[in-house]
């Protein structure tokens, strides 16, 4: 026997059928997550350790600075401008409506429930394409710290460790956001603390009298955009560098279960963006200074090293023996931990984005299940680690050039729904523009700008760069249209594929998200005037 929940006042509102015991509202808070399991602090080190800072920089910086040369530092603080102001836009629309579903959410408020099905999808895309990547890192690095480099070069026993990797991350996730967000506290502390002591120690040798010979001192003319020799490379480096800055967003995935959540997942968002823009900019900064642009030994732009630039820089600044043995292999623990946390933190938005989903009735009412002890998404996050361990092992099986080209991929996702993001708030807020000068820009002129870079990267990536036969490890020949790029028709093809499941759910469903006394497609003046009282009242934002 199942039991009906009545709607809820508010937005979203729809009511739900599940099984006796886990009867649960749509509307925010009303979900059956734990309420108030988050602080400021632990929603910051979420969203921080999502964006692994430490793996995201050993596999990128190499990709950057073989694009761009010297002008690498610039890269990595431009391409923190498009996600400071999808920030705020995540911002502004948590503010006025926190759900867990957060881009879907908001974007069928906004425009219609295809497009915000379409909005979660992407997230849901993205995120079981680089767990595999995750994995595989997690996989990889475990093995070298403790020496059996054999293993880390063998695809059976690295995919049987990612897979181990998964398994474990789902579990922890199943068991509770607290035990989460400790985690990610604890490993975060470890991950910053080691690349400040990286960064910090590589310039004192650049510096003083044990610089290596590949040493370059710090100019000005690392922070001029205008010495980029083509704009093509200036738009390519900053489509690679947004990369190392997407995973903030689960710091709003988990809103629900936030201390405050109104305002505390939005300024965990931004909170994490500017931290991360100055940990890139520092690391960035001393690494090249330390090992130059050049494309031999611990160069930065050494092919060898263009998948992992850290370890390698690891030992030449702090040797080999002693304690600098001691502190080269705690770096390579970094960036395992740094791996791991985020196949954590990527589980996290996931599962919250099926799971509400699946309340408002856009995927099977299964996804819906909340554990009745730890107060998780049961079906959504189990769902995400067979998924994720599914896609990995498939990918390995086929063709590890297959596995690369779907991990660069990955950039389209991010961008399209990061961008529809913005987009969103700018169309939920239209009526409310030319209240105040505030709401102009933090709720309109800021998330369209953003969404606007973000659609730039998005069809430049996809139709030009991703798209040409020559770029990545596989090329398809398309019927029609020649021959593709693999990243590209991997990108693209995963966001069409979401579009047909779509029409599919549509079909066999019919409409979702809607509730009979509020529209979805537009916030009314008297709303977000109600929310703003709202926020006076309980002190004004940071």
């Amino acid at each position: 026997m199942s039991t009906s929940v009545p709607p809820p006042d508010g937005p979203s509102g729809a009511s739900v059928v599940t099984a006796p015991g886990e009867v649960s509202g749509s509307a925010p808070g009303e979900k059956g997550l734990r309420g108030n399991a988050l602080g400021l602090f632990s929603s910051v080190a979420i969203g921080l350790a999502s964006t692994a800072p430490a793996y995201s920089l050993a596999a990128t910086l190499g990709l950057i600075v073989a694009g761009v040369g010297l002008q690498a530092p610039i890269i990595t603080i431009l391409a923190f401008v498009p996600m400071l102001l999808i920030a705020y836009a995540y911002k502004e629309m948590n503010t006025v409506d926190p759900d867990c579903g957060t881009t879907f959410t908001w974007a069928a408020r906004a425009f219609g429930p295809r497009t915000g099905w379409m909005g979660g999808w992407g997230i849901i895309v993205a995120d079981v394409i680089v767990m595999a990547n995750l994995a595989q890192i997690a996989g990889i690095y475990g093995f070298q710290l403790v020496g059996h480099g054999g293993l880390a070069s063998s695809t059976l026993w690295t995919t049987v460790a990612g897979v181990v990797w998964i398994v474990l991350m789902t579990f922890i996730c199943y068991i509770g956001i607290e035990v989460s967000a400790a985690m990610q506290r604890v490993l975060l502390c470890i991950e910053v603390a080691m690349l400040v002591l990286l960064s910090v120690t590589a310039l004192v040798k650049v510096y003083g009298s044990h610089a290596p010979g590949t040493s370059v001192k710090v100019s000005a003319s690392w922070f001029n955009p205008f010495q980029v020799p083509t704009a093509s490379a200036l738009t390519a480096g900053i489509l690679s560098a947004v990369f190392i800055y997407w995973g903030w967003d689960t710091a709003v995935s988990v809103n629900e279960e936030t201390a405050d959540k109104t305002r505390t997942p939005g300024r965990a968002a931004v909170l994490s963006t500017v931290i991360l823009l100055l940990i890139y900019a520092l690391v960035s900064t001393s690494a090249q200074a330390f090992a130059g642009v050049g494309d031999k030994g611990i160069g930065l732009a050494n092919p060898d090293n263009s998948g992992d630039v850290l370890s390698g820089l690891g030992n030449a600044v702090f040797g080999s023996t002693g304690l600098g043995w001691f502190l080269s292999k705690l770096l390579i623990f970094m960036v395992l931990t740094s791996a791991a946390a985020s196949t954590q933190t990527t589980i996290l938005p996931t599962a919250r984005t099926s799971f509400s989903m699946a309340l408002h009735k856009a995927i099977p009412s299964h996804f819906g299940r909340v554990h009745p002890r730890f107060a998780t998404p049961t079906w959504s996050t189990v769902a995400m680690g067979l998924v994720s361990i599914a896609f990995y092992v498939l990918l390995t099986r086929i063709s590890t050039n297959v596995l690369t080209d779907s991990i660069s991929s990955v950039g389209l996702g991010i961008a399209f729904y990061y961008g529809l993001t913005g987009f969103a708030c700018v169309w939920y807020f239209r009526r409310v523009l030319r209240r105040s000068a505030r709401d102009l820009w933090f709720k309109g002129v800021l998330p369209l700008l953003g969404g606007l870079m973000l659609l730039y990267f998005f069809c430049y990536a996809a139709f030009d760069v991703y798209a040409a036969p020559d770029y990545g490890h596989t090329s398809v020949d398309l019927p029609g249209i020649g021959r593709v790029g693999g990243v590209s028709v991997i990108g693209v093809g995963a966001l069409v594929l979401g579009f047909v499941l779509m029409l599919i759910q549509w079909a066999v469903q019919g409409s979702w998200f809607r509730h009979p006394d509020v529209p979805v497609s537009a916030a009314t003046v008297e709303e977000l005037d109600a929310l703003e009282a709202a926020e006076v009242r309980n002190g004004p934002e940071a």
